[in-house]
């Protein structure tokens, strides 16, 4: 079993108590409105029964860390830490090494169903694994703080400035990320909580967000979920089937920095959806936006949600049927250079803002081998014209990255943090 995949294991001590059966989906994959439409990574899995879904357990060691090629879970947690101050660079590595070890120590058990090992809360002694994913990435600004400069890669240059950007920075960046994903409310929490007591003093909070997916079971079979919008969200997410998945997804063994073989880059961005504005439009309003149907997610030149855009169709007024500006046509791999990027966000909702509108909307994460060759290209060319910008504000930013999977017995980053 490679360290992304699921499987049917004996619960443990978090001995999951029975579930009311019914068929239901082992995962679903939801695209980004604010980056492009994407495929379900799950669409085609079979259904799993829900009595099964406390027991499935992904592995923690492995080429690559978990959470990338993950089937997205229905429960999220983001949160961004910045080190300590310390008394300098060598101090503050030497604290990021404990940390790190704390931390993979605490996920490696945790994802297996056990407890943490010191001072576990009990928060979630009745579920089993329920397919717990912990994710771990460095920001731009770690390097310079342990002394590390050199280490750092090309790829974490600051994204570049976006028109349609309106980004809080107390929200934005940070020395650390970690990302937590699990298909039980308590159980995702449960793991929020010991890696927020496992920071102690190297590390505070700098920022954390919180979000949801559809539910394992929720539908009669697998199928692409829909975002706030009521969109059909995911249909062209890159498939780990396809021959140049690893390519685009992965840093290549020969790659550089050599810490980063088989690692990934993350860009994550809270892209708030007024919800208000959107819900004004008539429904074949809202399709000319997005460029596909709202029931079934096709595309409106025709067929099914799997078939191709036909970009060139026009209708019997001569005028494209998908119009210039729809981001299904903005977003398309094909007209952005093959540029694509794995995208596995949360839907997110804060309550009310203080302007009476709900702050509501799409926590995104994609992953790319390059952020230049993935989500640069693709946003400068929305950024540029979608119609989908009138209805999203992008209110913070990061970039991380996300080293292979540690081998047994090591730690996440070890390769850096002892190069």
């Amino acid at each position: 079993m490679n360290e992304n995949s699921t499987s049917q294991v004996e619960i443990s001590r978090r001995r999951l108590l029975g579930t009311v059966g019914a068929a239901g989906a082992a995962g679903l994959a939801i695209g980004a409105a604010g980056g492009a439409v994407a495929h379900a990574s799950t669409a085609d899995d079979p259904a799993t029964a829900l009595t099964t879904v406390g027991s499935t357990e992904v592995m923690f060691h492995g080429k690559h860390q978990p959470g990338i090629t993950t089937p997205l879970q229905s429960r999220g947690h983001l949160i961004a830490f910045d080190l300590a101050a310390a008394a300098g660079p060598a101090a503050a590595r030497k604290d990021a090494i404990a940390l790190m070890r704390r931390w993979s120590v605490t996920a490696s058990r945790l994802m297996a169903g056990k407890p943490a090992a010191d001072g576990d809360t009990g928060i979630a002694l009745d579920a089993g694994p329920s397919s717990l994913t912990v994710t771990f990435g460095f920001g731009r600004t770690f390097f310079g703080r342990t002394g590390l400069a050199a280490q750092r890669p090309a790829a974490l240059d600051p994204l570049p400035a976006f028109s349609s950007d309106q980004l809080d920075p107390r929200r934005s960046e940070g020395d650390l990320w970690v990302q937590i994903g699990a298909n039980d409310g308590l159980v995702a929490f449960h793991a929020l909580r010991a890696i927020q007591k496992d920071a102690g003093k190297a590390a505070r909070v700098r920022w954390q967000m919180n979000g949801f997916n559809r539910s394992p079971g929720a539908t009669a079979h697998p199928m692409t979920a829909r975002n706030l919008m009521g969109q059909v969200d995911g249909t062209r997410n890159p498939k780990p089937s396809e021959p140049d998945f690893d390519q685009r997804i992965f840093v290549p063994a020969e790659g550089r920095p050599g810490w980063m073989a088989g690692g990934s880059y993350a860009v994550v961005r809270r892209i708030r959806m007024l919800l208000d504005n959107w819900e004004r439009l008539s429904v074949p309003e809202q399709e000319q936006v997005i460029g596909r149907r709202k029931s079934d997610g096709a595309p409106l030149t025709g067929g099914s949600e799997t078939t191709e855009l036909d970009l060139d169709k026009t209708g019997p007024d001569g005028k494209l049927i998908v119009a210039d500006n729809a981001h299904a046509r903005i977003s398309a791999p094909e007209q952005n250079g093959g540029a694509a990027m794995l995208r596995r966000p949360y839907s997110f909702h804060d309550g009310i803002a203080a302007d009476g509108t709900p702050d509501a909307g799409l926590l995104f994460i994609c992953w790319q081998a390059d952020p230049l060759k993935g989500f640069v290209p693709v946003q400068r060319k929305l950024d540029r014209g979608d119609a989908l910008s009138t209805f999203i504000h992008h209110e913070s930013s990061g970039l991380f990255a996300v080293p292979g999977g540690p081998e047994s017995g090591e730690y996440v980053g070890q390769r850096l943090l002892e190069s």
